[in-house]
């Protein structure tokens, strides 16, 4: 029986693809595969936690905008019915007449008492030039000239 060099090349051949799929089942059941799978798994799962965490956040401000447009709308019919009454109701003799609340002024206008602001002063002012001020090194002390001898000058 002689082996000819077909047999051997499609012995090498299949001895090659043994050995890589033998290569290929023991990197899947390793370990260290194992580890790489559940990662990849978990990542996808925080993934899709996320991304329906986010959904939920967009949906909530969405809601909270049409809830706050509402409001305002319903805030806005409220005040136009209590014009309209108070406009119908009291014919101009109320405490306040609409039309002088159109044409008052303008809201952002600084009151005069306000607009003449000073920087504060970190002293206090003189009240009279002949006043000592904060700044002489006399201020604040009384020095009395007493006419009674100290102790001290009685005992020598």
């Amino acid at each position: 029986m002689e082996v000819t060099n077909i047999e051997i090349i499609g012995g090498v051949v299949l001895l090659l693809l043994g050995l890589g799929i033998g290569l290929l089942l023991g990197r899947r059941s390793s370990p260290q595969s194992q580890k790489n799978r559940d990662v990849e798994r978990k990542l996808d799962q925080v993934l899709q936690d996320k991304k329906a965490y986010e959904d939920e956040v967009v949906d909530h401000f969405t809601d909270t905008a049409k809830l706050l447009n509402s409001l305002t709308e319903s805030y806005r019919e409220v005040h136009n019915h209590l014009a309209k009454g108070a406009a119908e109701l009291c014919q101009g003799q109320g405490p306040v007449v609409m039309g002088a609340l159109e044409g008052g002024r303008d809201a952002a206008e600084i009151p005069a008492h306000l607009a003449n602001i000073q920087q504060p002063l970190d002293y206090a002012p003189k009240t009279s030039p002949d006043e000592t001020g904060m700044l002489n090194e006399s201020f604040g002390l009384e020095r009395e000239e007493s006419a009674q001898p100290t102790e001290e000058a009685e005992k020598v």
